[in-house]
């Protein structure tokens, strides 16, 4: 276990290079960004990554869409969210992407561990292909019918029913959404990560997983009830090329926590310092998330890092969701508050917004935004009540002091209480 003398390492979700940045997302990056400031102030080693999400199917689609190349498509919205990170007072230590070469070496070498110790194996499946765009339908490529609650539902979700998500291969009456033709299915060999070997590892190791609870027992519920093995490639040509094919790529929720080692590695590699204090050896790995992405980070992310044979998570830290106006947030249905279009473009203060997300509930529960709310809190909390009791520590030292604060050693009674 970890002692107060380690180093840590913080990091959060990595925002998806698809499209500009919202006030769901720093739900969590601005509480983590006030846990690292207070970790410094403690004086403790602490490092604080990040980056951008730069593959998966979604990207391709939307770059294809707007006549771009994905690479294209994720260097306009990795600048994007490094400006808004920056102008939010979010201070990252190395702010990275996932396609970059060392998240690449990076990946294959993990995924080579993982095969050479057994742990991932070839499969021969059945997929959906469309005979008239002449090709597999990878995750967003395809819709149809939920195998599980019978509902309509993307290829990697259930996102309209149960929720569940779907490996390659499973949605029911598959439909091509490029084309609209109905897909056959075909078979093709893709390769399998032995989640469900890791069963009571993982049961064990998420007893004593800190963070919040609320991401601890939701992994434990998942655990108990059903551990699938996971189908960790993809047909596609944009993402990490998987060890020894050049037609798959590996699925996009094994390189992007990878990209957690690899920031780190880059980091490192620029202050001379090993890497491996962090990922191989003795230290405290904190994971700032958003609450839909805990099964990743709980399940999928530690058996993943246990199997390679690399430090484990200590923490998993979920926040709870965000509402617009008391309605479930929804880009689109327009419950959304963009943070540069709608925030820092008007002028607003960014320690407002960052006061706001920080003080109006507990971390793991929902969030609303309201234009009303934070007027409110800014008037009532910030001007009325702290900034009343500057301006009357001000007048006081004036009127008393000279506007000087007196030395001399505090009393041992104050100094205790402060303390």
């Amino acid at each position: 276990m970890p002692t107060d003398n380690d180093p840590i390492l913080v990091t959060c979700g990595l925002p998806y290079a698809n499209g500009p940045a919202h006030i769901g997302h720093l739900r969590t990056y601005v509480p983590a960004d006030i846990f690292v400031r207070a970790l410094r102030r403690m004086g403790r080693d602490v490092l604080f990554i990040c980056g951008s999400d730069a593959h998966g199917t979604p990207i391709v689609v939307n770059a294809e869409s707007k006549g771009m190349s994905p690479r294209e498509l994720v260097e306009f919205y990795h600048k994007h969210f490094e400006d808004v990170f920056r102008s939010i007072n979010v201070r990252f230590d190395y702010f990275g992407c996932t396609d970059d070469p060392s998240n690449h070496h990076r990946t294959q070498e993990i995924v080579r561990a993982l095969m050479e110790r057994g742990h991932v194996y070839p499969k021969e499946i059945e997929l959906a292909y469309c005979p008239r765009c002449e090709r597999f339908l990878p995750d967003r490529y395809v819709e149809g019918i939920c195998p599980y609650c019978g509902v309509p539902a993307r290829g990697d979700e259930c996102d309209q029913g149960c929720g569940r998500h779907l490996e390659p291969g499973e949605i029911k009456d598959a439909v091509c959404k490029v084309c609209g033709s109905r897909a056959e299915y075909r078979k093709q060999t893709h390769y399998f990560f032995r989640l469900s070997a890791f069963r009571e590892f993982l049961l064990d190791y998420l007893q004593s997983l800190g963070g919040t609870a609320s991401a601890r027992n939701y992994a434990l519920e998942w655990v108990r009830q059903e551990l699938k093995d996971w189908c960790i490639t993809r047909n596609m040509s944009w993402g990490v090329k998987f060890p020894g094919s050049e037609d798959l790529v590996v699925y996009v929720w094994v390189d992007a926590p990878i990209g957690y080692i690899s920031f780190t590695e880059e980091w490192c590699r620029s202050h001379g310092v090993p890497w491996e204090r962090y990922w191989r050896g003795k230290s405290r790995i904190i994971h700032f998330i958003g609450g839909d992405i805990i099964y990743h980070h709980c399940i999928f992310w530690p058996a993943m890092l246990q199997g390679a044979g690399y430090t484990l998570p200590s923490d998993v830290v979920a926040s709870g969701m965000l509402k617009i106006d008391d309605k479930k947030f929804s880009k689109s249905r327009g419950y959304v508050v963009w943070v540069k279009d709608d925030y820092l473009d008007q002028g607003l203060e960014p320690d407002y917004l960052r006061y706001y997300l920080a003080s109006y509930t507990s971390h793991t529960k929902e969030v609303n935004f309201s234009w009303k709310i934070l007027q409110e809190k800014v008037n009532t909390e910030l001007v009325g009540a702290f900034g009343n009791f500057l301006n009357r520590a001000v007048t006081f030292a004036v009127k008393n002091f000279d506007g000087k604060v007196p030395e001399g050693e505090l009393d041992p009674e104050v100094m205790k209480r402060i303390e």
